[in-house]
C-alpha cells in the first residue's frame, strides 16, 4: 500500500550543532544505504539577518519503497504517548493539500537518541504528502490513523 506520494525532511543545523551527527540520524531515520538507492541530501547555506550563516540539510523521497521504509521506521521508533499524540492532532497537522506535518525535537533525538514530537523550536521538520485515493481529507485521515497503527 502506498502511504505517501513523497516526504521531505529539513534540519536546520547552527554553527555550534554537529552536522555529522545530524546527518547519522538522517540516516538511521532513512534506514538504507543511501550509496546504493542513489539518493542524496542538499546542502544549502542561507544568511541570517545578523551576517552568520547556517546550513539547511533536505532529504526528499519520493519513490513508494524510500517513502514507506521512512515512515515504517520513524513511527516504530515513536511511544504510543507520542502516536496517540499525534492521532490527538490530526486535524491540526493535515493541511488542505493532505500534507503531515510533524517536527522531532532536534536535541532530544540528538543528545537522548529520543524520537520526541514537538510542535516549535530546534527540530527536524518533516512534511508527509499523503497518497489519498480519493484525494479527500477523510481518505487522507484513514490513511495517517493507518500509519499510526500499523507501524
Amino acid at each position: 500500500m502506498k502511504y505517501a506520494h513523497n516526504l521531505q525532511l529539513r534540519v536546520f543545523c547552527k554553527k555550534e550543532d554537529d552536522r555529522e551527527k545530524i546527518k547519522e540520524r538522517i540516516h538511521e531515520l532513512a534506514d538504507f544505504d543511501f550509496e546504493k538507492e542513489k539518493i542524496e541530501y542538499k546542502e544549502e547555506s542561507v544568511e541570517l539577518f545578523d551576517g552568520s550563516t547556517m546550513k539547511i540539510i533536505t532529504l526528499f523521497l519520493k519513490k513508494q519503497r524510500h517513502t514507506t521504509r521512512f515512515l515504517k521506521n520513524l513511527f516504530s521508533k515513536l511511544n504510543e504517548e507520542q502516536k496517540e499524540l499525534l492521532e490527538n492532532q490530526l486535524e491540526s497537522r493535515l493541511d488542505k493539500n493532505l500534507h503531515f506535518f510533524l517536527r522531532l525535537d532536534k536535541d532530544k533525538l540528538l543528545k537522548e537518541d529520543n524520537y520526541w514530537i514537538c510542535d516549535s523550536g530546534n527540530c527536524f521538520h518533516l512534511d508527509i504528502c499523503i497518497a489519498a485515493y480519493p484525494h479527500k481529507r477523510e481518505a487522507a485521515r484513514e490513511i495517517v490513523k493507518k500509519v499510526l497503527m500499523d507501524f
